[in-house]
């Protein structure tokens, strides 16, 4: 394409800048959701692929913005004629950007980093020096495809092989033993060479999150001509190079793509919605046992929300008790701050409802906890089975035993119970479901103790289909979460069930140690998670910004890799089948019988 004017390869370059920014606008893989369900009142459509952002695509667009401007100043200039061409950043710009779109979906990153000795590259901070590692301008086919372009010209590489050949010309005419050592080569070799083998060892050193698969490494040499028509710049050595990287392994792609490429770019690849189920062997974490117990999941439901604010609101003795409770906090000086109980200190608060437990009630309207699960499981209702880890039994008995009501406290007791028959009896008393409406008793006792380190999920699920590699991406997470060092929650004075009278009793409920990653995962939480993904089971969790803090620390973990590789093709090949969950999320029950307007402790 030949523009007009002054300089037409440079406008043509900015035209084709202009077109990459337009393309860039509306590129991004459209991932398939990671194995969950998603039971909770605000989810999203299950169905509806997501858009995620590229990993590096910011700073690349930067990069093109900044080239785009220097070339439209220059061009703008009215002297632009007369100066000699800009030299400008373009062709390579172009280049990585025809791969991006034309690499197998999903591409994952532009631009990443990384270290030939396998450890991990952190982003360079301001006024430090960046860190030495092999870059990769395109990470495709969810992080299995490695992509590197060369724009070197023959006329660089001819530059090069000049400058060997005067080194060996030096070393030949060199007779005396005081000399320096000789630069002249002992094996062929040059830049494009050692390039190739830098990305060949990091791919070694960093395969595939969650799998040993090492990505395939695509080299290309968008100026390089192996037998160009100018016999000046031809030199055999520039064919042996391109044979010399093939035999190492190397996909070598010569010359440029289509210019078309960049204002007709094709279409991301559309997944088909997967649904999925969970496993029979369903994993429970402690914010699920107190929902299994709490009076919002037995309780006859309110008839209406103004009835669900009443049911909620103090009683005059509660509401007596409660600022008794706070002069004497104040006196004592150790007033909770506001954050810290969710509520103002002022004496105003204590008469109104619970706006987190009429929240939840509401939500148990729209949809029963023990309902969903009737649904979810009654393919293998007949036989599944509930485990929890014994901390996640203690911690929930602990709990209730301070801050739930007598039938919470019984519910409780029933789960783990020894005697089948009175467990069941204890359990389904006072509940508006019947008796065995869904087979839960007993919870089953994972075993106590730290899980081996080398064990992994297993290759297939419990109908022996491939199991998604996100549990073995979860597993890994989870693993390196816990190893780094734990540290008492921000707020560990206080308890963690969100409610006013809970937090009066805080000093004798410690809440859980949080992870140093990210305060927003509990230890507990993350060994649930862990037990569930090693075992290749469900894990049932009413904590949802627990699971939220989790994918983003997969996320930040991938390297530019997907977690999860269980899309179009392992789609097309189950049929219509659903695939395994590794997580279902509920909305969250607290404890709420000591809550209701209506509760005597008496």
């Amino acid at each position: 394409m030949i523009e007009d004017g002054p300089h037409p390869e440079l406008q043509c370059l900015r035209k084709q800048l202009q077109d990459m920014l337009a393309s860039m606008s509306s590129f991004g893989p459209t991932l398939p959701k990671p194995p969950i369900i998603d039971s909770s009142f605000d989810s999203s459509a299950d169905d509806v692929p997501r858009r995620e952002a590229v990993r590096g695509m910011r700073i690349f667009k930067d990069s093109v913005k900044r080239d785009l401007d220097v070339l439209e100043k220059f061009l703008a200039n009215i002297e632009c004629a007369r100066l000699p061409a800009l030299s400008t950043n373009a062709p390579y710009l172009i280049s990585v950007w025809k791969e991006a779109i034309s690499a197998p979906a999903p591409v994952t990153a532009i631009w990443s980093t990384y270290s030939e000795s396998g450890t991990a590259l952190h982003p360079r901070k301001r006024g430090l020096p960046k860190e030495a590692g092999v870059k990769v301008d395109v990470v495709a086919d969810g992080g299995r495809r490695w992509t590197r372009v060369n724009t070197t010209k023959n006329s660089r590489m001819l530059a090069e092989f000049r400058e060997i050949d005067s080194y060996l010309t030096d070393s030949e005419g060199d007779d005396d033993e005081d000399e320096l050592p000789s630069l002249a080569q002992t094996k062929f070799d040059n830049s494009v060479l050692r390039m190739g083998r830098s990305l060949l060892a990091a791919a070694k050193e960093n395969p595939v999150p969650g799998t040993s698969d090492i990505p395939l490494v695509t080299l290309c040499l968008t100026r390089l001509d192996p037998s160009p028509q100018d016999s000046k710049e031809h030199d055999p050595r520039i064919p042996r190079t391109i044979e010399e990287l093939r035999a190492m392994g190397i996909d070598v792609q010569l010359g440029e793509r289509e210019d078309r490429l960049l204002w007709e770019p094709s279409d991301n690849t559309v997944y088909n919605p997967r649904a999925f189920h969970p496993t029979f062997r369903v994993n429970l974490d402690l914010s699920i046992l107190i929902a299994l117990v709490s009076d919002l999941t037995h309780a006859p439901l309110p008839t209406s929300p103004e009835d669900a604010n009443a049911r909620f609101t103090p009683g005059a003795e509660y509401v007596e008790w409660k600022k008794k409770r706070i002069m004497m906090l104040r006196n004592g000086g150790s007033l909770p701050a506001d954050d810290e109980i969710g509520e103002p200190t002022g004496m105003d608060f204590v008469g109104r409802p619970s706006r987190a437990l009429v929240t939840q009630v509401l939500q148990e309207m729209s949809k029963g906890l023990l309902d969903d699960m009737s649904e979810r499981l009654s393919a293998v209702i007949g036989s599944a089975e509930f485990w929890t880890t014994p901390e996640a039994k203690e911690r929930c008995l602990q709990i209730v035993r301070k801050i739930g009501g007598p039938k919470e406290l019984r519910r409780a007791e029933a789960l783990f119970a020894g005697d089948i028959a009175s467990a069941e009896a204890d359990y389904w008393d006072g509940s508006r479901y019947p008796k065995g409406f869904i087979s839960l008793l007993p919870v089953c006792l994972l075993p106590a103790g730290q899980l081996n380190d080398t064990q992994q999920p297993p290759a297939r699920d419990e109908s022996g289909r491939p199991l998604s590699p996100f549990f073995r991406t979860l597993a890994r997470t989870c693993r390196t979460i816990l190893r780094e060092e734990t540290t008492p929650h921000p707020k560990s004075p206080f308890s963690p069930v969100a409610s006013e009278r809970a937090a009066d009793d805080c000093d004798e409920i410690q809440r859980a140690t949080v992870t140093k990653t990210n305060p927003k995962l509990t230890a507990h939480t993350v060994q649930s998670l862990l037990w569930g993904a090693v075992y290749g089971w469900t894990t049932l969790t009413a904590n949802k910004t627990s699971i939220k803090a989790m994918l983003k620390e997969m996320r930040a973990g991938r390297n530019g890799a997907l977690w999860d590789r269980s899309d179009e093709t392992l789609v097309k090949d189950a049929g219509n089948d659903a695939d395994t969950a590794a997580i279902w999320m509920v909305d969250p029950r607290s404890l709420a019988e000591g809550m209701r307007a209506d509760f005597s402790s008496s």
